[in-house]
């Protein structure tokens, strides 16, 4: 939840670099219609109206320039939608300085038929404002095939973790359905000054065949995990080098990011910069940066899409295939001293398997892990196309921001329940579809409830409702939190089991037990999954999964 966490990318990625709707035409035009009025598009120059279309296209250009004198673009959109073209338009396929895309988002479909968006901004044109005079299509009209926005599916082909249960997808959800903690003491470095000395920890590691040597001596550990993962979910996608050679590298994209981004070399930087600048790493500023793990591992491919560490909905639209995901390693002093200066962290030192616990009522906090996670996704046809293993589907999701406190989750959760139900909008999924929920849950006394409540809201009167927390075995992977838990959520879908709910001996007052997974693996025919993700600045994430069908 907000009040005890990072944000958790992959879920913001995954939606941005999911998105349905395609530009059918080009939209880089479509700035020209926010420029000043006086200035014409070049491309305009390039063609005129036939003299049919003179009285529409001063219509427009009076239209445009009552907009613009307003004080909100919905003035424009109201003048601009107020238009049904002529028949010359179809012909000559009109201003060609709106593009035809732009074209047909502002005069709809073919038919004339109003959209349920149009009729929105004809209803909000403010009073006052010059409107132009709506000129109506003659009979004779010449009905003409318009570009129109396709809906795209997007499915998972690949994936792959490294955790502190295994570095495999199949390795780490067996651990996970046997109950087995991977929380110990942390051995990275001399904690024994901290309140906190617990951890997700990877213990073991190896770069070999993934990375290069000289990459692998000189980067933080968050890049090594992310372009290890990022590459086993290409090969776990049947990616092979003979395959990279028949797919568009410029429709290939990475958004994989992270909370922390290279805290060690930045760290080890600021060391070296007590006994002289000359004796920083020259890379420091780069590999400390959240993208660059993205960046180098987009290098390595040679892919050229979209390439990110945040949401960008109109550049990933278009993309084939995307490896989507999170990766964050804070195991060092600074890591560890920042979240305990937070209050935030489990101080159960004694017993590390008990301390990650959501929903008992014995949790003090959260336990801080490392890793990463990588979906690999595809659009549909792309990945029957070439003969790929679906596993799932992505149905959608939405992000909100509670727009409350940095740490502290809004007190009646409204922040978590507006994503929920967008996503389950966004999706076109019913309540009653959604019977699986990988929560957040980080086993801190506000968050746990706060989200808990949010989902009785959301989902309280569907009997076959199961929720469970991975975090209570792998502890906080911060930004590799949401990748991480994404593969689970997949790997339910796949198997038809989903994974126990460790150390809820206690739960909660107010919490239902007959809604949450109890200490055994339970079978489950999974209809529809939920993934949520929180984090600081009150960050809300909510993705779905489904079986391919």
């Amino acid at each position: 939840m907000a009040a005890s966490s990072v944000a958790s990318p992959l879920c913001t990625w995954l939606v941005a670099a999911c998105m349905s709707v395609t530009c059918d035409g080009d939209c880089s035009t479509r700035p020209s219609m926010l420029s000043s009025s006086k200035r014409r598009p070049k491309c305009a120059a390039r063609r005129r109206l036939p003299s049919k279309c003179s009285s529409f296209s001063a219509d427009f250009q009076k239209g445009l320039n009552s907009a613009f004198s307003g004080s909100s673009i919905q003035g424009l959109m109201s003048s601009c939608l107020a238009f049904e073209p002529c028949d010359e338009y179809y012909s000559s396929k009109g201003l060609s300085s709106l593009g035809s895309n732009g074209l047909s988002l502002l005069f709809g479909s073919k038919t004339g038929t109003a959209s349920r968006r149009q009729r929105r901004f004809h209803g909000a044109a403010h009073s006052g404002e010059a409107m132009a005079v709506a000129v109506q299509p003659t009979e004779e009209r010449t009905k003409q095939k318009k570009p129109t926005t396709r809906q795209r599916r997007v499915v998972v082909t690949g994936m792959s973790v490294v955790s502190p249960l295994g570095h495999d997808s199949d390795v780490f959800y067996n651990n996970l359905l046997e109950g087995v903690s991977g929380i110990s003491e942390i051995e990275a470095f001399d904690c024994t000054q901290f309140p906190t000395r617990i951890g997700g920890e990877i213990k073991s590691f190896s770069t070999d065949g993934w990375v290069a040597p000289k990459f692998s001596r000189r980067m933080d550990k968050f890049m090594l995990y992310m372009l290890t993962a990022g590459k086993k979910a290409l090969a776990d996608g049947g990616i092979t080098e003979d395959v990279m050679e028949q797919i568009d590298k410029a429709k290939c994209g990475v958004l994989i990011g992270s909370a922390m981004g290279g805290m060690k070399v930045f760290n080890d930087a600021i060391e070296a910069l007590r006994v002289s600048y000359k004796k920083m790493n020259p890379f420091c500023v780069p590999f400390a940066t959240t993208n660059m793990g993205s960046a180098m591992l987009a290098m390595d491919l040679g892919w050229m899409g979209p390439n990110y560490s945040i949401s960008t909905a109109c550049a990933t639209a278009t993309s084939d295939i995307m490896l989507c995901g999170g990766s964050d390693s804070v195991m060092i002093p600074i890591g560890l001293g920042g979240f305990v200066a937070c209050r935030a962290l489990s101080q159960r030192n004694s017993d590390p398997t008990k301390a990650s616990r959501p929903w008992d009522i014995n949790r003090d906090g959260f336990v801080m892990g490392e890793g990463a996670g990588v979906l690999l996704l595809e659009e549909l046809e792309h990945a029957k196309k070439r003969g790929a293993t679906i596993y799932a589907e992505f149905l959608g999701g939405s992000f909100t921001c509670d727009a409350y406190h940095m740490t502290e989750p809004h007190p009646d959760g409204a922040g978590v329940i507006l994503c929920i139900e967008k996503a389950l909008a966004q999706s076109g999924v019913s309540r009653e579809d959604v019977n699986y929920i990988n929560a957040h849950a980080t086993s801190t006394p506000a968050g746990d409830l706060k989200e808990y409540n949010a989902l009785i809201h959301c989902f309280g009167q569907n009997p076959e409702l199961r929720v469970n927390s991975t975090k209570s075995m792998i502890g906080h992977l911060l930004g590799a939190a949401g990748a991480v838990e994404a593969v689970a959520a997949v790997q339910a879908i796949r198997t038809g089991w989903i994974h126990p709910n460790i150390n809820l001996e206690n739960p909660d007052e107010g919490v239902d037990t007959k809604l949450l997974v109890g200490p055994k693996k339970e079978r489950l025919d999974v209809k529809v999954a939920l993934s949520n993700s929180f984090g600081f600045g009150g960050h809300n994430s909510s993705v779905l999964f489904a079986p391919y069908k």
